[in-house]
């Protein structure tokens, strides 16, 4: 795992090294710097596999340098099926090279097209910068789930692309500026739409996407071709069967959580004693035997051992005998930790703020984390899947607070695709007519890949851990796409009910089988964060007035002022990103008081 970052057009020494030492975090353990006249590469690495070996960026014998972010499962059987490639390495992130060989040497200039037929054959989670020198195209992907991120931004005529936006702030000339129509959409549907992010200008390579980049006689960089390399879509049957079809999900989720443990260093599980993360927790035994690895243990922070979370992780762990670290909230975690929180997570949410204590902790044991992410996503476990008419009058309610000319932008049509926009219109009606068209839309325009899996990836990697997401697996994705809308959820039958069933051939305790989804962040520390709204509630109010043109919107997520305020103070001020470490109530009264 690492972090990845670059320039196309006239890039420059000292730009690629401070985007290395912004984003140190997600690779400390090496970091390098590639140049050429058109491009420049900037690694920091993050040791899993081949930990002594592997260092990047990768140098093919074809002249071809690559950098990657993420973890290839499938790259033994990669290797086996090109044994004519000379090989330098005994890690994954090499095999795409070899891939990519055979491409440049079948056609005269590959088109995009081109490189998406071979990037399909990759399982796993990756983002990554490949430059064809022969060529001379810039190659960015990411895989077909957004695991990984990779996001761009074009300053003057150059390209920068790295994994987290902090990374641009090593060109002097970015100015970050709010993007007022896609921050719209994020106070809509809580999270970022499609391509876009919270600043202008700055856009996610899309998931499944190959972007194609050259440089013209000027030396200015331009996007050349787009290609899908995978899509997701709902492709449910007409029936589904427990009793024969419950035991091939399950293998499949194994299977997931099988090749997630490849890795040359300490792995450890997420387990918040939901259903999710104790059903990884409830194969870990079985998967660590397949793969040949040493069973994981497991991790859970709640506010107070009364806490459910904490008790319901406590039971899956001592049931099926995995070595448990838990560990309490400090009672000032708040005020001590929401500016890392919002610095790292490069969003304005704050009520999950449990994810940075989490992952610091199990980062002083292991490299390597699973979690349960994903699993909402594709069996419809969020209470809204089941309430769809209730929830697209949230919707709209919040869209009728926005200023009358963002409502139209998005709800009637003409978005820009230049502007980070895969749809025409993000009309709450149109996406959520119904269960499958949720789903799908929740799967390809920003809730897994903008808000669950930013979540993991950045909070993770702040703290120098990989994360990685068994749901997510390629199997059990195929099983999943194909159970029949009913049965992940319905007014006959529990939420999530096939994968329950599925549970049920483990020896997950029932309890926890049939225990309800609940909301990650304020179910994990619910008090903490009601008493620290409450001490802050003045502040919200003046921020709410500083905010005014948004304040509507906010109806009911008043919280959200005090994530915007932390988020100008660090991502919109040029120095922001020199104030991580400052208190809660210096930056906000910073803000409030512009």
């Amino acid at each position: 795992m690492c972090g990845i970052g670059g320039v196309l057009g006239q890039p420059q020494a000292t730009v690629l090294n401070r985007i290395n030492h912004l984003q140190n975090h997600r690779g400390p353990d090496e970091q390098s710097t590639w140049i050429d006249q058109q491009i420049g590469f900037a690694h920091t690495r993050l040791a899993i596999l081949d930990i002594h070996g592997s260092q990047q960026p990768i140098t093919a014998p074809n002249g071809s340098v690559l950098i990657v972010n993420g973890e290839i499962y499938n790259h033994e059987a990669i290797r086996t099926s090109n044994p004519n490639y000379p090989f330098t390495t005994a890690g994954d992130s090499e095999v795409i090279l070899a891939l990519h060989a055979s491409t440049v040497q079948s056609s005269n200039k590959p088109t995009a097209q081109d490189y998406a037929a071979w990037l399909g054959e990759l399982d796993g989670m990756y983002a990554l910068a490949l430059w064809d020198a022969q060529h001379e195209q810039l190659i960015l992907a990411r895989d077909p789930l957004g695991i990984k991120p990779l996001m761009r931004t074009q300053i003057e005529g150059d390209m920068l692309f790295a994994s987290e936006v902090k990374a641009f702030h090593a060109d002097e000339r970015y100015t970050p500026q709010l993007d007022e129509l896609a921050f719209a959409a994020r106070l809509v549907w809580e999270y970022p739409l499609d391509a876009t992010t919270l600043l202008k200008g700055v856009h996610h390579v899309r998931p499944g996407t190959i972007e194609v980049w050259s440089t013209n006689e000027r030396g200015e960089a331009s996007c050349s071709g787009k290609a899908k390399i995978e899509r997701q879509a709902m492709n449910p049957s007409k029936t589904w069967d427990p009793t024969h079809q419950a035991e091939p999900l399950l293998d499949s989720f194994i299977t997931s959580v099988q090749q997630r443990l490849m890795a040359d260093v300490p792995v450890g599980i997420v387990l918040s004693g939901g259903l999710d993360s104790s059903l990884v927790a409830a194969v870990a035994h079985e998967a660590a035997q397949r793969a040949g690895q040493p069973v994981p243990e497991c991790w859970t922070v709640a506010e107070s051992e009364e806490n459910p979370d904490w008790i319901a992780a406590e039971h899956v762990a001592s049931h099926f005998d995995l070595r448990h670290h838990q560990h309490i909230l400090d009672e000032n975690a708040f005020e001590e930790r929401l500016p890392q929180l919002v610095w790292h997570g490069e969003d304005i949410d704050v009520t999950v703020l449990f994810f940075n204590p989490l992952f610091e902790h199990m980062s002083r044991h292991v490299k390597v984390g699973l979690c349960g992410q994903g699993a909402d996503e594709l069996h419809a476990g969020y209470p809204r899947y089941g309430q769809l008419g209730e929830y697209r009058n949230v919707l709209q309610e919040r869209m009728q607070g926005l200023p009358d000319v963002m409502q139209q932008q998005l709800a009637e049509g003409g978005l820009n695709p230049n502007e980070g926009w895969h749809l025409n219109s993000h009309q709450p009606a149109q996406h959520t007519k119904d269960l499958g068209t949720m789903l799908d839309f929740e799967l390809n325009h920003g809730q897994l890949s903008n808000f669950q899996l930013r979540l993991v990836d950045r909070h993770s990697m702040a703290h120098s851990l990989e994360v990685r997401v068994p749901f997510l697996g390629s199997e059990h994705r195929k099983e999943t796409y194909a159970l029949p809308m009913d049965w992940r959820r319905s007014k006959d039958r529990e939420e999530k009910a096939a994968l329950r069933r599925a549970a049920d051939l483990t020896d997950l305790p029932k309890d926890i089988v049939r225990r309800p989804k609940l909301p990650a962040g304020r179910a994990t520390s619910p008090t903490m964060l009601n008493t620290f709204l409450n001490d802050y509630s003045a502040q919200t109010e003046e921020l709410l007035e500083r905010y005014k043109t948004w304040a509507p919107a906010m109806k009911g997520q008043e919280e959200l002022a005090i994530g915007l305020g932390l988020f100008e103070a660090l991502h919109l001020q040029s120095d922001g990103y020199k104030k991580a470490n400052q208190s809660v109530h210096a930056l906000l009264s910073e803000v409030i008081g512009c």
